[in-house]
């Protein structure tokens, strides 16, 4: 089974990286970019059948290693 985890800054935390980001993207020309947030991509393959096991196994993963919870959210996602 094959999971994704995507982990972003909590909208009230400044993004420096996304910001510039987004300033570079206008200056390129594309002057429709309102604003830009950059956060991680996960895919997790996991040896399990069971979509609920694996939906917890991940969201540990996201608690304990891959997210900083005072800072960041995430969201699973099943392919």
């Amino acid at each position: 089974m094959k999971i994704s985890a995507v982990v972003t800054l909590k909208k009230e935390v400044l993004d420096p990286q996304g910001k510039i980001v987004g300033q570079t993207l206008k200056n390129m020309g594309y002057k429709n970019i309102i604003n830009v947030r950059q956060g991680k991509f996960f895919e997790i393959e996991l040896n399990e059948d069971d979509k609920e096991k694996g939906r917890k196994v991940v969201d540990d993963l996201c608690k304990k290693l891959l997210s900083n919870l005072v800072i960041e959210d995430y969201t699973i996602n099943f392919e």
